[in-house]
């Protein structure tokens, strides 16, 4: 993708194993098991940036393709933020064919509004009508 510095290459797909290093120590999902992960990353739509031949970034999309699309796990890793990597990521999958046509797009973010809000995203105009069931502890 040109939108990424010189060095770092956007592709479909996700490497397991790079994603669960990084997942089992993120604020979302402390210490997810790698199956998890596996599994997870296995029925999502996954995009991720390499660099040096190594995963630095990933994020994937929970969707039926039809009408229904979940953001989840975005993640950069320290030393290759502020790059835009996250950006890229998100729009690739924003541009997906797979992800066309779709009523309505979800995520959940402690910290980067700002990021989402310059690719088009916009807070709950009411977040009253949402539920949802919640195992926090679920990976301890």
């Amino acid at each position: 993708m040109s939108d990424l510095p010189g060095g770092y290459e956007l592709r479909d797909g996700a490497d397991a194993r790079a994603a669960h290093a990084f997942l089992t120590h993120s604020y979302w999902s402390p210490g997810i098991a790698f199956e998890t992960v596996e599994k997870a990353l296995a029925n999502s739509v996954c995009v991720s940036v390499l660099y040096d031949g190594a995963q630095v970034g990933m994020a994937r999309v929970i969707t039926d393709r039809t009408t229904f699309a979940y953001l989840a796990d975005v993640y950069v890793l320290d030393g290759h933020g502020g790059k835009g990597l996250a950006k890229a990521m998100v729009g690739h999958l924003q541009g997906h064919a797979e992800l066309q046509g779709l009523r309505r797009w979800m995520l959940a973010t402690r910290d980067a509004h700002g990021l989402y809000e310059s690719l088009g995203w916009q807070s709950l105009p009411d977040p009253s009508i949402f539920m949802q069931r919640h195992f926090p502890d679920i990976y301890s």
